[in-house]
C-alpha cells in the first residue's frame, strides 16, 4: 500500500488499518470456492460455447506466479491463479473463458480467439490484466512509503 509521506506515524498506522479491513470485506465477497468456480465455468461455457467445453476440474492453486491460468485439455483440468481472486467479476470470467476455449481449441490460433470473440468483455480485461503486470514493474513512487 502507498501512502503520503507527509502522514505522520499515526495516521499512517490509522489508514492503512481502515484500508486493509476495506479491503478484506471486499475479498471476502469476492472470493469464490472452487465448487462455485466450477459452476461458474459451466455457466460460461453453456453461455458462450454451447456448454461444449467440460471441464472435469476447476480450481484455484497457489503456484502460478506467472501465469493467469492454465488447463490441461487431454485431463480436462483448469486450474486460476489466486492472484485473480478478488479482481472484478468480468477478469475472471475471461480467464475461465480463456481456459475453457482451450479444451476445444488446443493453441492461440484463429479459431481460438474466435471462440473468445463471443465475450464482450475480451479486450477490456485483457487490458485489465496487461495493467495489473505493468503496475507490478513499476518502481516505487517518490515520496510514498510502502506499507
Amino acid at each position: 500500500m502507498l501512502i503520503p509521506a507527509r502522514m505522520s506515524e499515526a495516521e499512517e498506522q490509522r489508514w492503512v488499518s481502515v484500508m486493509l479491513d476495506k479491503l478484506a470485506a471486499q475479498e471476502s465477497k469476492r472470493v469464490l470456492g472452487d465448487t462455485e468456480l466450477a459452476e461458474r465455468a459451466e455457466r460460461l461455457s453453456a453461455q458462450y460455447f454451447q456448454g461444449r467445453a467440460r471441464p472435469s476440474s476447476v480450481r484455484w492453486v497457489t503456484n502460478q506466479n506467472t501465469r493467469w491460468g492454465s488447463c490441461t485439455p487431454a485431463e480436462g483440468s483448469i486450474r486460476l491463479s489466486h492472484r485473480l481472486q478478488g479482481m472484478p467479476e468480468y477478469v475472471v470470467d475471461y480467464v475461465l473463458l480463456h481456459e475453457l476455449a482451450h479444451l476445444l481449441v488446443p493453441g492461440h490460433g484463429p479459431r481460438f480467439w474466435r471462440l473468445l470473440d463471443a465475450y464482450p468483455r475480451t479486450e477490456r480485461a485483457r487490458g485489465y490484466l496487461e495493467g495489473v503486470v505493468a503496475a507490478d514493474r513499476l518502481p516505487q513512487v517518490p515520496g510514498a512509503r510502502e506499507r
